[in-house]
């Protein structure tokens, strides 16, 4: 199963929504395919639930499990708090999470 895939269990349709949203800030491929990224394990991260149902501090705690569990390195988790910035603002139209988790 491709990582993405996730997105598409979580809720129909929201890979679509994704890539809309890249398209309509114009963002290259390749920031397409990051943001995929980390949105997806993001989901998977919390058993593939909507994210509509999760809220900020779902998003920091997955930025705190990759910083602190998983050690990411801090170019990495700046991309991850980006991308869920986009996600959330850009696609679901909600605020994100405060970004102070990133800089851990």
């Amino acid at each position: 199963m491709d990582i993405t895939e996730a997105l598409e269990q979580s809720r129909p349709g929201m890979i679509g929504q994704v890539q809309a949203a890249i398209r309509k800030r114009e963002l290259n491929q390749r920031a397409e395919q990051t943001y995929l990224h980390w949105i997806s394990r993001f989901v998977l991260f919390h058993d593939l639930k909507d994210p509509d149902n999760l809220a900020e501090e779902d998003q920091k705690l997955f930025l705190t499990y990759l910083s602190e569990k998983i050690r990411v390195s801090r170019a990495r988790l700046n991309q991850a708090s980006q991308a869920l910035s986009f996600f959330y603002e850009d696609v679901l139209g909600r605020p994100a999470a405060a970004s102070d988790s990133a800089a851990a």
